[in-house]
């Protein structure tokens, strides 16, 4: 995972405190709790974030949302997922 400039990754700390984040370099997409799991999958799929990482940085992000969501929400994971 790529750190990006445009992040603070301390926002993330602060505002979640120490959670599993989907990315764990830049505090971001955290995936500790049915709310946030379905907002990371949400916000993580606008083209405002989703374009911002590198294709092998999306595959890690968003497998790592579909295994939480699996994990604590649904076996079968989000609706989007393959």
């Amino acid at each position: 995972m790529e750190k990006r400039k445009d992040i603070n990754k301390n926002r993330g700390l602060k505002e979640y405190g120490n959670v599993e984040f989907a990315d764990n370099v830049n505090n971001k997409y955290p995936i500790d709790t049915e709310e946030h799991i379905r907002a990371a999958w949400n916000y993580f799929h606008m083209p405002r974030d989703y374009d911002k990482y590198s294709t092998k940085d999306r595959k890690t992000i968003t497998d790592r949302i579909i295994k939480a969501w699996k994990e604590k929400i649904s076996k079968d994971g989000p609706p989007k997922a393959e």
